[in-house]
């Protein structure tokens, strides 16, 4: 049962936030008041009138509109494109659009180019469009899901700033978000949902995080911090004047890169995104060829090497988008356990796949990492995010990795979950693992890097000794407020 007995209320011109664990049956109900599902029984009323929705067109007709948190666009259309999808009507395709399009990014802060093509983006600029779609269409209640997950400090500020503004003007936006933090400052009311249920509607000036966080999950708030310093001298992970030209962008991606990573280390890498990050990791990973610089794993030149043969050589991947780049939604879990491992064991025997294996591993992974799902038969895709992530985590860690290069791998998941994945980075560094930690969670990124480098405009801009720095100091670095970045060194100093 995703949903039953839920009993809440909005007002207009609030921002009214909805928070519970991964499971808890947030998307759910947020499809169902879109229109994309339809309840079994209760009503929906909007002004007090009972509406049916029976399609996120009844929605969009009654003034609802949602931004999901895994994106509805389509790589090969522009962004134009993407908006006008649906709703050629409102000002047609061409200039009239674009004119709009334009309009809305300069007025909401939203930096899209209306012709970029949408598979050049990356994650923070898809979010973006995807809420450009939704004002686009004239939207007065707005479903928001996850929408500070990609957004430095000084951006959710920024959003959160014309939240209140639209607010004033009337319109009611539904936010959805893990980060309770941000949830106590921009919420006029809290509902809180567990195993489907509303448990309570509070107002956020009577609850604190710790206090939120137990109503959802029954347990206090975890924190990310590191032990103390388990970094060596040995050098598992090194990029040398890495360069990644783009013949579209008609600038260098990349530009000079050079990284270091030692056994029992957390490297974090911050940076807004689509400044570099997520090309340096698919370098890194042989899923794109630099245009110069090398890259070694130990001593070994891994620059040429095709991503199966770094998997095998035991570089562990967590990918940014897990449903893009992780799952194969349509397939059971046992062969989602396969993806990127099929010429090791469990899995194979000699050249054939070995199901059984994959299976019988599967369960221990379920098990050991807390995946909540009623049959490792059931398809990836009808899991929740936290649960659809601790499988990908259980996968990675499974084949003794020499490295993990683990791209926001607690985006979108809920504070249990959240701790589950920590406790997982911190052991393996106990473990004497080199960690590549790229995150857009800076909280994440000071308690769990012993050394944190900024990404800007596929630079290296500055390094910051996690126990002094500040996430301001960070998201100003990020932004380029900082003229001239302080370089915070101690990333040789142990912690």
């Amino acid at each position: 049962m995703a949903n039953k007995d839920i009993v809440f209320s909005v007002k207009r011109g609030t921002v009214h936030a909805i928070v519970g664990e991964n499971g808890a049956g947030k998307s759910t109900l947020m499809k169902i008041l879109y229109g994309v599902q339809r309840p079994d029984e209760g009503t929906i009323r909007v002004d007090g009138k009972e509406v049916h929705l029976h399609s996120p067109s009844d929605a969009i007709a009654e003034g609802i509109g949602m931004v999901f948190q895994h994106f509805q666009l389509a790589d090969n259309f522009t962004v134009l494109e993407n908006v006008v999808l649906g709703a050629e009507s409102l000002h047609g395709i061409g200039d009239g659009a674009r004119r709009e399009i334009k309009r809305l990014s300069d007025d909401y802060g939203l930096d899209v180019d209306p012709d970029a093509l949408v598979a050049d983006l990356g994650v923070g600029a898809r979010q973006r469009i995807e809420i450009l779609k939704v004002l686009y269409r004239g939207a007065k209640i707005i479903i928001l899901d996850e929408p500070t997950a990609v957004l430095v400090p000084q951006e959710v500020d920024e959003l959160f700033d014309n939240l209140r503004e639209l607010k004033s003007e009337g319109l009611t936006v539904l936010f959805i978000s893990h980060k309770l933090d941000e949830v106590l400052s921009v919420a006029d009311s809290i509902t809180v949902i567990r195993r489907g249920t509303t448990i309570d509607t509070v107002d956020p000036k009577s609850v604190n995080a710790r206090q939120l966080a137990e109503l959802m999950v029954g347990a206090e708030l975890p924190t990310p911090q590191t032990e103390e310093s388990t970094v060596t001298d040995r050098v598992v992970l090194r990029t040398e004047d890495i360069v990644l030209g783009s013949a579209a962008e008609g600038r260098n991606v990349l530009d000079g890169i050079s990284l270091t990573i030692h056994a029992g280390e957390v490297l974090g890498i911050a940076g807004v995104e689509g400044n570099g990050q997520a090309e340096l990791v698919e370098v890194i990973m042989g899923m794109r060829e630099p245009t110069a610089g090398r890259v070694y794993l130990g001593d070994t030149d891994i620059s040429d090497w095709q991503t199966r043969e770094i998997r095998e050589a035991g570089v562990a991947y967590i990918p940014e988008d897990r449903q893009r780049h992780a799952l194969l939604l349509e397939a059971p879990l046992w062969e989602n356990r396969i993806l990127g491992h099929q010429t090791e064991t469990p899995n194979v025997k000699g050249f054939i796949i070995d199901a059984a294996g994959a299976k019988a591993d599967t369960e221990r992974i379920v098990k050991e990492y807390d995946v909540r799902t009623p049959s490792i038969n059931v398809k990836a895709g009808s899991l929740s995010g936290g649960n659809q992530q601790k499988l990908i985590v259980g996968r990675e860690m499974s084949h003794e990795p020499k490295v993990l290069v683990a791209a926001h791998p607690t985006r979108g998941v809920d504070v249990g979950a959240q701790a589950s994945i920590w406790d997982i980075i911190r052991q393996a560094r106990r473990d004497g693992l080199a960690v590549l930690l790229i995150s857009a969670d800076l909280e994440e990124l000071i308690g769990l890097s012993d050394t944190i480098e900024v990404i800007l405009r596929g630079r290296l801009t500055g390094t910051f000794d996690p126990d002094t720095v500040t996430a301001e100091d960070l998201g100003a670095a990020m932004t380029g407020a900082s003229a001239d970045p302080t370089d915070h060194d101690g990333a040789g100093e142990s912690r």
